[in-house]
């Protein structure tokens, strides 16, 4: 069957994010101890507000890195998760191909640009329901779940949690919601971004295209969104 709509929730994130990263902020420009800092911080959210755009803005990410995000997301497509999981600094746990067996007509994604070709769509859902037979022919007939996923393309959707911190948030969105990435992982890091966004609005101008962090372009082949970097 069809994809279902792709769904990304927040599931932890801390509350005291703000307290966090300006205590680490702090305790590396300060006679303050770590402890001195946190147990008597300031309530005043501006204050806390301007000294942590000034050292995110210096390039000091570090203080960043404390901040951990997890996400849950359903109807991901394989080939999107396998882009996805190329990220050092995140942490997966994934539906397995291996132990979940599929029941039926797998859920699968059709590409936007497939989608868009009314003739090659049916050719595509063809493909897709010839597969599913196969699969289930396989699993009838005592082929492991291990084995017949063999056949399963990259377009079957998969379910996943994917935990990392807020450094690395700012990294996947500067790659990923580049206008050249592949449309469903810019989809996915745009709702993800979005979410953190709704709760921390102040992030918003750092949760971008690299294009507009670094106000150039430096791919070798440019969208013409901005300038590239010799150009």
């Amino acid at each position: 069957m069809p994809k279902k709509e792709l769904e990304v929730a927040l599931i932890s994130i801390p509350e005291n994010l703000l307290d966090i990263i300006y205590t680490a902020c702090r305790v590396c420009y300060s006679a303050q101890g770590a402890i001195d800092i946190i147990e008597n911080i300031t309530p005043d959210e501006d204050k806390k507000l301007e000294l942590i755009k000034k050292v995110i803005s210096s390039g000091h990410y570090s203080t960043i890195e404390h901040i951990q995000l997890t996400f849950a997301i359903n109807n991901l497509s394989r080939a999107a998760t396998h882009q996805l999981v190329r990220h050092r600094h995140m942490s997966f746990s994934q539906k397995s191909q291996r132990y979940v067996q599929e029941k039926g007509e797998f859920s699968y994604i059709i590409p936007q640009a497939i989608g868009a070709n009314k003739v090659l769509c049916e050719k595509f859902k063809k493909h897709m329901q010839e597969t599913t037979k196969l699969y289930l022919e396989f699993i009838e007939n005592g082929i492991k779940s291990e084995d017949a996923r063999s056949i399963l393309p990259n377009s079957a959707t998969s379910s996943l949690v994917a935990s990392l911190n807020l450094r690395e948030l700012i990294h996947l969105a500067n790659l990923r919601l580049c206008t050249r990435a592949q449309f469903e992982i810019r989809l996915l890091v745009k709702k993800m971004c979005m979410l953190v966004e709704q709760k921390y609005p102040w992030l918003e101008e750092h949760l971008v295209p690299k294009c507009e962090r670094l106000g150039y372009c430096n791919e070798d082949n440019s969208c013409g969104r901005v300038r590239q970097k010799n150009g």
